[in-house]
């Protein structure tokens, strides 16, 4: 006696029984999730792609602008300006007096 199959005649049965659908699964399945390239593995490596693309252009923006300060850099009067602004260095004749607002600084704890 032969066991008839209950779904032997349904739509999607006739796709799964198919061996060539088998082997399209396997192979998408592969794909997405077991290869050294799959999907996921590729959506990774093209966010650090973009990271690194952004990086890339904001360091071409602050070589632009040192670029810029150095050409600054070359006349005398900027080279006063800047040694007065970042190291605080004066002429002789000045007293230079540094203001620091309570909001400015970081309360260290004690």
């Amino acid at each position: 006696m032969k066991l008839k199959n209950p779904y032997k005649d349904k739509k999607w049965f006739k796709y799964l029984g198919n061996k060539y659908v088998w082997v399209l699964l396997f192979f998408v399945v592969w794909m997405l999730f077991l290869d050294n390239y799959s999907y996921f593995d590729h959506r990774f490596l093209d966010n650090q792609i973009n990271e690194l693309e952004d990086n890339k252009t904001y360091y071409q923006e602050e070589i632009k602008k040192d670029q810029e300060q150095i050409k600054q850099l070359k006349n005398p009067e900027q080279i006063e300006k800047y040694a007065r602004e970042k190291y605080y260095m004066k002429k002789d004749s000045e007293d230079i007096y540094i203001i620091k607002f309570q909001d400015d600084t970081v309360q260290e704890k004690e």
